[in-house]
């Protein structure tokens, strides 16, 4: 492939040097450039790719796409376009022949829920006999092999990359997360989607977004430009619609080439439950789609998951699956990772971690668990570090509104002050009058009076050391109780600082378990 063909597919601003030359390759890091390769200098969270265009260079960069003029070097053409990311996806699919166009390939977006919704779309695809492969916030996978997830959406030569791959091993329909990060930076340009969907809008990522119109405008786009050019025959849509701004998005792709399948609890919409038990067992009972009627029986607990599996069979009929199918996926489906998934004890405790980190994320997933919880519901949670500030203390209003027992901790400090975080969530804990417990100074377990106090009152705890309030919630629990514990769910690991540390909550849960009591 010459550099002439690739040029043909956009517009530049200018183009400084030899037009015929054979590529290699592309890149966007620097350290990974090779000789004949096409370098990408993109802007980054911390760094922009216009700065390392030396290093590419001295790494045998024969081609720089930049936005801004660089010091020119001889022998390397230049060529500014204005969005190095729209290019970069664009030559990337074409480079790879465009292994999305013989893929099925189906686009989740919204706040909550897409991790479960991808689970159970690969479940059902598995179900029907093809090969899925699945890209999202847990990991990559694809026939037998898993790659750790360093983002929701990978940069979209990676993304496109990936998808070689996938299809070279025998993947016939790929389902991947989409993040609004990833729709405004141009990571799944160059992909052709035939289906997208809108799981829900509740508030996050408002440390990158200007407000919650800027967060719905960002994942619109997966719809109102990825989807609306995508190459694919028939595209359809799949939209929760008792969402406000689901039901604006339905409104807005009116007029589009796209078959639209909204999903809620009301009966008007085309999807929606008949008749579900939701108990702690999960989720049984059927599913109206349209004129079809589909068993829906789950281990997945609460109203939440049921959201998702409606999601979820709404891409399974529009890309054609057999009802059986979609049934049995759902019913195959036994734990989602990090998702409400259970820590097995024999205290007669239901202890669940989940990877809610948003204000309506704990929300469902707190009123989930209430209504299968005949004792106490305990909740340990905490907010990150070096994000959106201003959701902490909704956060601390809603688990202490909806637990019995709460206890503040930290979750992804990162570079903030732990005990800010902390007090930050607390402040909104107060604001409901729940009373106060004191840790014991000894160690980090409760003492022996406040945790009496814990099983016959309400309240809250505040402990910094996530081990530690975890370790106090499961002092302060008694049979028929629910502890949950939520903010980093699949997660294995926290960021204290720059640094990772090794953690994961159902790890630490069952080694607290196995603890022995102290006298």
């Amino acid at each position: 492939m010459r550099l002439k063909e690739l040029l043909m597919l956009v517009e530049v601003e200018e183009v400084n040097g030899d037009r015929n030359q054979e590529v290699s390759g592309l890149a966007y890091d620097s350290r990974k450039v090779g000789a004949g390769q096409i370098f990408f200098a993109i802007p980054g969270e911390k760094s922009d790719g216009h700065d390392f265009v030396p290093e590419a260079i001295k790494h045998g960069a024969a081609t720089i796409v930049c936005a801004r003029r660089t010091a020119e070097t001889e022998g390397v053409a230049f060529v500014r376009v204005k969005d190095v990311r729209r290019v970069m996806g664009q030559w990337s699919a074409h480079f790879y022949q465009r292994p999305s166009q013989k893929l099925n390939l189906v686009g989740v977006t919204g706040t909550n829920g897409k991790t479960t919704v991808t689970y159970l779309i690969e479940s059902m695809l598995r179900a029907a006999g093809i090969e899925p492969g699945v890209i999202g916030t847990i990991n990559y996978r694809y026939c037998g092999d898993e790659v750790p997830a360093h983002h929701t959406t990978p940069e979209s030569l990676d993304l496109q990359e990936l998808m070689d791959k996938m299809l070279g091993a025998g993947v016939k329909a790929v389902t991947m997360e989409v993040s609004s990060h990833a729709l405004v930076q141009e990571r799944v340009r160059g992909l052709d989607f035939d289906v997208g969907v809108f799981t829900n809008l509740s508030r996050d990522h408002l440390d990158y977004h200007r407000d919650m119109d800027d967060y719905f405008l960002a994942k619109s786009k997966l719809f109102t430009d990825y989807l609306k050019v995508s190459a694919k025959r028939n595209k359809a849509a799949v939209i929760y619609a008792d969402d406000p701004r689901g039901q604006e998005l339905i409104a807005k792709l009116g007029g589009e080439n796209l078959e639209i399948w909204s999903y809620g609890e009301g009966r008007q919409w085309d999807i929606h439950p008949l008749n579900v038990v939701r108990d702690v067992a999960g989720l049984r009972g059927q599913i109206r789609a349209k004129n079809r009627t589909i068993e829906c029986v789950s281990p997945l607990i609460g109203a939440a998951n049921l959201q998702n599996i409606m999601a979820a069979v709404g891409v399974g009929l529009a890309l054609g699956l057999d009802t059986d199918a979609v049934a049995k996926g759902i019913a195959q489906l036994r734990v989602v990772p990090g998702r409400l998934e259970k820590v097995a004890n024999d205290l007669g405790v239901t202890i669940l971690v989940d990877y809610a980190h948003t204000p309506d994320a704990l929300e469902k997933v707190l009123g989930a668990v209430r209504s299968v919880t005949p004792g106490k519901l305990i909740t340990v949670f905490g907010c990150g570090g070096d994000r959106d500030r201003g959701k902490r203390p909704l956060m601390g209003e809603i688990a202490a509104r909806l637990s019995d027992v709460v206890v503040v901790t930290s979750d992804n400090p990162r570079t903030e002050d732990p005990l800010v975080i902390v007090n930050e969530v607390e402040a909104g804990v107060r604001k409901t009058g729940l009373k106060k417990f004191q840790v014991s100074g000894f160690g980090f377990r409760v003492s022996e009076l406040e945790t009496r106090k814990s099983r016959l009152e309400t309240g809250y705890y505040v402990e910094a050391d996530r081990r530690a309030a975890i370790r106090i919630a499961l002092d302060a629990a008694q049979p028929g109780d629910s502890v949950l514990i939520a903010g980093k769910g699949h997660e294995d690991y926290q960021i204290l600082g720059t640094k990772k540390i090794h953690f994961d909550d159902r790890e630490v849960a069952r080694e607290e378990l196995a603890r022995p009591a102290t006298p």
